[in-house]
C-alpha cells in the first residue's frame, strides 16, 4: 500500500549502539512491549456496496534542486553509488507528481476495528540507503528491517506514540523485527553512522492507506459509503487534507496539493 496537522521530528536521542548478535533475531516491541489494548471484533465491510477514492498527490510549483548526497566517509557506500546519488527529502517530475507522501484515511470511520495483515513490510538498508524511504503498516503488522550493505548501520526509530529504540546492525547480521502499538505519522528512522540515511514509518489502526510512488497516485479501495476527510502526509511539506463523499460503488477522484513554499515536515 502506498499520507494532519504536520508532525514535528522528534530530536534524535543519544547514540547508544547495542550490537545484534549474528544468529540471534533483535524484537524491538512485540516482545518486550506488547499492546495493552485487548483485541476487538473486527466489523467486516460489505465488498457489494464500497466505493473507492483514487487521485494523485501534486506539488503545485517548483520543487527544490535535489542536493548530491556526500558518501565519502564510507567507501563501501561510495562504492555502490559510483555516479553519486541524489537526496530523495523531494522527489517529483515534471508535472508535479509527488513520490513518497503517504495518503490515509484521518476521519469518518468511525469506531470500525480491521485485522492488521500477517505478512511483514520490509525496510532494507541497500547501497546506504533506507528502500524504500517511506513504508506505511497497520498496528500489530510485522515490521521487518534488513542490512544488504557490507557496512555497519545502526537502526535509530525516534517515536512520539510508540517505543522508540536503537539497534546496531552488521553485515550478514539477521533482520530485526517488531511491531507498533499505536497509530503515529510519520516515525523517523535514522541511521548515526550515516547521517543521510533518513526513512519514515506511517503507522495506522485500519488499511486505508498508501505511499505514492513516482507518479504520484494512489488508490483508498473497499470503502463504506460515507463522507470521509483524506489527508496526504510529507516529510518536507507536512499536511494537506480534503473532504470526500463517496456513495454506494463510488469511485471519487480527487488531487491533494503542497505548495512548495508550505514547508512543514
Amino acid at each position: 500500500m502506498k499520507v494532519r496537522n504536520a508532525v514535528g521530528l522528534a530530536g534524535l536521542a543519544v547514540l547508544t549502539l547495542s550490537p545484534v548478535s549474528c544468529g540471534k533475531k533483535e524484537t524491538a516491541l512485540d516482545a518486550d512491549h506488547p499492546s495493552s489494548q485487548p483485541a476487538l471484533p473486527v466489523q467486516p465491510v460489505d465488498l457489494a456496496t464500497a466505493g473507492s477514492i483514487i487521485g494523485t498527490v501534486k506539488l503545485d510549483g517548483l520543487a527544490p534542486k535535489r542536493r548530491k548526497i556526500d558518501m565519502t566517509n564510507d567507501s563501501a557506500c561510495a562504492s555502490a553509488h559510483p555516479g553519486g546519488l541524489l537526496d530523495e527529502a523531494v522527489v517529483a517530475d515534471a508535472s508535479g507528481d509527488l513520490a513518497n507522501a503517504v495518503v490515509y484515511v484521518k476521519e469518518g470511520l468511525g469506531d470500525r476495528t480491521f485485522a492488521a495483515p500477517s505478512d511483514p513490510v520490509t525496510i532494507d538498508q541497500k547501497g546506504c540507503m533506507y528502500s524504500p524511504r517511506v513504508v506505511a503498516l497497520m498496528v500489530g503488522q510485522p515490521l521487518r528491517v534488513m542490512n544488504s550493505d557490507q557496512t555497519l548501520h545502526n537502526v535509530h526509530l525516534v517515536s512520539q506514540e510508540n517505543r522508540g529504540w536503537n539497534r546496531s546492525q552488521r553485515p550478514g547480521d539477521l533482520a530485526i523485527d517488531t511491531k507498533f502499538d499505536r497509530e503515529e505519522v510519520a516515525i523517523p528512522l535514522r541511521c548515526n553512522v550515516h547521517p543521510w540515511m533518513v526513512g519514515y514509518i506511517a503507522v495506522f489502526k485500519h488499511p486505508y492507506f498508501q505511499v505514492t510512488g513516482p507518479d504520484g497516485r494512489f488508490e483508498l479501495k473497499d470503502l463504506p459509503p460515507g463522507t470521509y476527510t483524506v489527508e496526504a502526509w510529507h516529510e518536507t511539506y507536512g499536511a494537506v487534507s480534503q473532504r470526500v463523499t463517496i456513495g454506494p460503488k463510488e469511485s471519487k477522484p480527487i488531487i491533494l496539493a503542497f505548495k512548495p513554499g508550505a514547508a512543514g515536515g
